[in-house]
């Protein structure tokens, strides 16, 4: 297994693990209202806030299925964090993968999002040799919508009604992807190859 190259240098952004100082930058947009309907780690104060980041850095590497990649969206110059993005194994037998990303509401609409999951795809398909990645999203989340419909996605599920938010009925959307639909970025540096990621062989079930 060859060794993920980190930070990754996008044209605006260093995706980079977080770190413990990370706490400020973290409490500006995670414990927000609008942030916490799509965040699974629920946030309400500062130390909770502390909580959450304390798990995300432990996200560092993708070893084993179960496992998480969580890096810190840092804009290149001012080192502002502006969000995150993860990468979730969520399948060995079957290359299954899936995304998640967050943004401070403050810097939404500049295509810092879709600079990061570039990256992360091409991390995905090429590196940790994932066959199909999945990106849920909420029904109202327009934005979110016309991103996956960008990243090349396609929808394979509308889920009405299926859970309750703050008294409110959730639509959830699953879109996916194959690695051989998508589309490599160009504005990402090449990292090392290695072998398709397998279960080991504690985990298999005859």
């Amino acid at each position: 297994m060859s060794s993920l190259s980190l930070p990754i240098e996008t044209d605006r952004l260093n995706l980079r693990t977080f770190e413990r100082g990370d706490v400020d930058g973290l409490s500006a947009y995670h414990a927000l209202p609008s942030i916490q309907r799509y965040v699974f780690s629920r946030t309400r104060d500062k130390a909770e806030v502390a909580g959450a980041l304390n798990i995300m850095r432990g996200h560092v590497s993708l070893q084993r299925p179960g496992d998480t990649l969580t890096l810190a969206m840092c804009r290149k110059g001012d080192k502002a964090l502006l969000g995150h993005v993860s990468l979730h194994w969520s399948d060995a037998t079957a290359g299954q993968g899936e995304v998640r990303f967050c943004i401070n509401p403050s810097f939404a609409g500049q295509g810092y999002v879709r600079e990061a999951l570039d990256a992360l795809f091409d991390l995905a398909f090429d590196h940790f040799r994932i066959h199909r990645i999945l990106a849920r999203c909420d029904g109202r989340n327009h934005h979110s919508i016309k991103l996956m419909q960008q990243l090349g996605m396609r929808l394979e599920a509308h889920y009405r009604e299926h859970a309750l938010f703050q008294g409110e009925w959730d639509e959830e959307l699953h879109f996916a992807i194959l690695d051989r639909e998508w589309q490599r970025s160009s504005t990402v540096k090449d990292l090392p190859p290695r072998h398709r990621v397998d279960e080991p062989a504690h985990h298999r079930v005859a």
